[in-house]
This record gives structure tokens, C-alpha cells and sequence, in this order.
């Protein structure tokens, strides 16, 4: 048996030679995926981009340019599998691996391109998490709610803390025309009531940053006394806009990582629901992209075997691997809507279980 040769970590002309073919595949394989994917989307979409008369400069640049990265983010995690599984059983069909082991190169220096590769990858998609995909989201979204969704035009029974001791309510909320029904501002000194305001309607005025109320009464409460003022119309400043009133949970998509988390803690002071919704943007942002490790471990420990199959084989196990890790990080969501568990443990729970998984292929593989 040929004897081991001692590490060496300077990266090899070998390591050149897999660091390109894994990265070459992996993008070789968005090119492949996201054209067939923009095609369907197109044949699907054409009706409403003809019937809402979107211009083709709008259709390219505003949507498809920006939906790329989207897409390429989202499913990275199955790129990185069917790129490693790929170029990998090639080398293994053609007894390269074998080759390497036969050479004195250990199985676990054979690794040591596969992670700079999956290093490259993984902050590949961080920055584009972080930075890139969030504006381009801001203009994907707004060219979907212009042109092919319709607008979300009534939310009701609204209850926000905008304030430590200030809350607002309202019966329902329009996003036609920015109106708000049954408003009430409550403001506290610990559980004692100070003031109320309440207007028939309240409507929001983007331009000045105020909110119009119509027909007005502002009760004042004090130990002794119980002052009551009204009057035909009042602008006032509330901490809460008319778009936090129509936000979806698409919004999230949009903030970088400094918005996302002045985001967070604004929707916990106000004890908004959609919370959950950030707090799993911003755990996926970070699990996913750790993900390119663990399946490309678990992608070499399945494919560097020669095996009868061939690549078909290696290919088939690859793909059903990889949407299994999609799927179970959307189910893992499911913990976090049903408040089994918090948004830190479900989205780590996919990368936790298939890292030992990838331990255990690995341990098996040839060495």
C-alpha cells in the first residue's frame, strides 16, 4: 500500500483543476436551470404582461435581471449538489479518484478544494443575501404588484404598539385610498390611561408623513380631571405608516441586514405578528448558505465511487437529496408559525440533521 503523503495545504495545480470544474459546473447549471425556468415563467405570464401593458424594457431589466439572483439563492443549495454530484462521478467513472488515492493523496486532502469551493460559494451567497438580492427584490416586488398581482385593498382589526406606551387601533384599513376606519391612538403612564384619540377616519398622507383625522374627539385623564376636545379635522404624527399597514411578508426580502434588524425590533415593540416572518428571513439568509458545506461533503461521499449505475445514478440520488433539503428547510418554517420552536433552532434544524448525515457518508466513503 502506497504510503501517505504528509499534508500540504498550498493549493495544488489538482486543486486548480477541481476548484474549476466545481465552480464551472455550478454555474454552468444556474445558466441551465434559470433559462428553462424564465421560459416557463414567460409562457405563463404573457397574458398579464400583455394585459396590464408592461413595457419589454420593464419585463428584462425590473423583473427577469432581478429575479436571476433571486432564483440562484433560493435554490443553491440543490446547484451546489447536482454540480459536486456531477463532476465528481466523472472523475470516479474515469478512475481519477482512484488515481489520487493510488498517488498517496489522502481522501481528506481530496476534500480540501471541494471546501475552498464551497467557501467561494457560500459567501458568494451571503453577499448576495445581504446586499445584492434585497434591492433587487425592492424592484422585482413593486414590478409584480404593478403588473401581475392584485393590491392588497382591505386589512382589519389592526392593533399596533407604535410606542412603549402608546397603542393604535382601527377597525380597517384601505390601500386604495390610504384610509383608515374607527381610529383610536391610547397613550399610558404605566396602566394608568392619559389620553385617547379617536376619529371616524384617519387618512394617511405620504407626502407630509401624517395622519389626517376627520371628526375628532382627544380625551385627557388626569387624577382630577377629564378634558374632552373635538373638532372637524387634525393631523397628527404616529409612529406607524399606511405601508406598515399593507405590508406583506414579501416585504422582508426587501432589507438588508441593518434594516432587517431595526425592522425586527420595531415589529417586536409593536407585538406584530409578522415578526415571525423577519426572523426567518433573516435565519435562512444565514442557514442556507452554510448548507454549501455540508452537501458538498455529503455530494463527494455519494459520488466518489464508481459505481454500476453511472452518472445516472449518482445524478438521480443528488436531486432527490437536494429538494429534500429545500423542502424540509420550508417545512422547518412550520415549527416557527406554530410556535413549537424558535426561528434560531427550525432553520439550523435541516443543516443540523443532514450535517450528520454527510458525517456518516463520509466516514463510509472510500478512503
Amino acid at each position: 500500500m502506497a504510503k501517505r503523503k504528509p499534508y500540504n495545504w498550498r493549493i495544488t495545480t489538482l486543486d486548480k483543476y477541481i476548484i474549476r470544474k466545481f465552480i464551472g459546473t455550478y454555474f454552468f447549471a444556474i445558466l441551465i436551470i434559470i433559462g428553462i425556468v424564465i421560459i416557463f415563467d414567460i409562457s405563463e405570464k404573457i397574458d398579464d404582461f400583455v394585459d396590464k401593458e408592461a413595457p419589454l424594457r420593464a419585463i428584462v431589466v425590473d423583473y427577469y435581471m432581478n429575479f436571476i439572483p433571486y432564483f440562484m439563492n433560493m435554490f443553491s443549495p440543490l446547484f451546489v449538489f447536482i454540480s459536486v454530484i456531477f463532476f465528481t462521478s466523472k472523475l470516479a467513472s474515469h478512475s481519477e479518484i482512484i488515481a489520487m488515492l493510488s498517488g498517496g493523496i489522502s481522501f481528506n486532502r481530496i476534500m480540501y478544494p471541494y471546501i475552498l469551493s464551497a467557501l467561494f460559494i457560500a459567501l458568494l451567497s451571503l453577499a448576495l443575501n445581504w446586499f445584492v438580492i434585497p434591492p433587487a427584490n425592492r424592484v422585482r416586488l413593486q414590478f409584480e404588484e404593478q403588473y401581475l398581482k392584485k393590491r392588497t385593498e382591505y386589512n382589519r382589526d389592526i392593533h399596533y404598539q407604535v410606542e412603549p406606551d402608546t397603542y393604535v387601533y382601527m377597525e380597517s384599513y384601505n390601500s386604495w385610498n390610504n384610509t383608515a376606519i374607527r381610529f383610536t391612538l391610547e397613550s399610558f403612564e404605566g396602566n394608568q390611561l392619559v389620553s385617547k384619540l379617536s376619529a371616524e377616519t384617519a387618512r394617511w398622507d405620504s407626502t407630509m408623513g401624517r395622519w389626517r383625522l376627520q371628526e375628532y374627539h382627544l380625551r385627557n385623564f388626569s387624577d382630577t380631571t377629564h378634558t374632552v376636545t373635538w373638532g372637524k379635522q387634525l393631523d397628527t404624527l404616529v409612529g406607524i405608516t399606511g405601508e406598515d399597514l399593507v405590508r406583506r411578508k414579501e416585504s422582508v426580502e426587501q432589507l438588508n441586514l441593518r434594516q432587517l434588524n431595526r425592522f425586527i425590533e420595531t415589529l417586536h415593540m409593536r407585538g406584530d405578528a409578522n415578526i415571525k416572518f423577519a426572523l426567518i428571513q433573516k435565519n435562512s439568509r444565514l442557514a442556507v448558505p452554510f448548507s454549501s458545506f455540508i452537501l458538498t461533503i455529503m455530494g463527494v461521499a455519494l459520488s466518489s465511487r464508481k459505481r454500476r449505475g453511472g452518472i445516472g445514478l449518482n445524478i438521480g440520488i443528488g436531486i432527490a437529496l437536494s429538494f429534500s433539503y429545500i423542502l424540509f428547510l420550508r417545512f422547518s418554517e412550520m415549527f416557527v408559525h406554530a410556535d413549537v420552536m424558535s426561528p434560531g433552532i427550525a432553520l439550523w434544524i435541516p443543516n443540523i440533521l443532514y450535517a450528520v448525515v454527510a458525517f456518516v457518508l463520509y466516514r463510509l466513503a472510500p478512503k
